[in-house]
C-alpha cells in the first residue's frame, strides 16, 4: 500500500484540500479509474495550521440540521477551530469528493495528524 504525505503548515485551506481530494481519488496516479479507489493512504501533517484568506475567519459558518423544526445549529469557524481544528480540513476535503458510495471509503484512507 502506497502512502502520500502532505504538510498543511501555512497552506491555504482550499488549495491543500483540493490536492488531498485528488490524491484520495487516485487522480495523481497513472492507474486512475473513476469507479475504483486506489490502494493508498493519505497522511496530512499539521492539519490545524492551515491558513485562511480574506474574511473567512469571521464569516464562515458550519451548519448542522437535525431534521426537526428549530433544529438548525450554526457554528462559526473560530468555534470549530477551538474545539476540533482538524474538522475544518476534513470537511473541506469531504465536500470536494463526489457524493457517492466511494466518498465514505475514501475518507477512511485519510489520516489527519496534529503536531506542535
Amino acid at each position: 500500500m502506497m502512502t502520500i504525505e502532505f504538510n498543511a503548515d501555512n497552506q491555504i485551506l482550499g488549495r491543500i484540500a483540493s490536492q488531498i481530494a485528488a490524491a484520495l481519488r487516485g487522480k495523481t496516479l497513472t492507474t486512475y479509474r473513476p469507479d475504483r479507489l486506489p490502494e493508498l493512504k493519505v497522511i496530512v501533517h499539521n492539519a490545524h495550521k492551515v491558513r485562511l484568506t480574506g474574511t473567512k475567519a469571521q464569516d464562515k459558518k458550519y451548519y448542522n440540521f437535525s431534521g426537526y423544526p428549530g433544529g438548525l445549529k450554526t457554528r462559526t469557524l473560530p468555534e470549530v477551530l477551538a474545539k476540533r481544528p482538524e474538522d475544518v480540513l476534513l470537511l473541506a476535503v469531504k465536500r470536494m469528493l463526489p457524493a457517492n458510495k466511494l466518498r465514505a471509503k475514501a475518507l477512511k484512507l485519510l489520516t489527519l495528524e496534529i503536531k506542535s
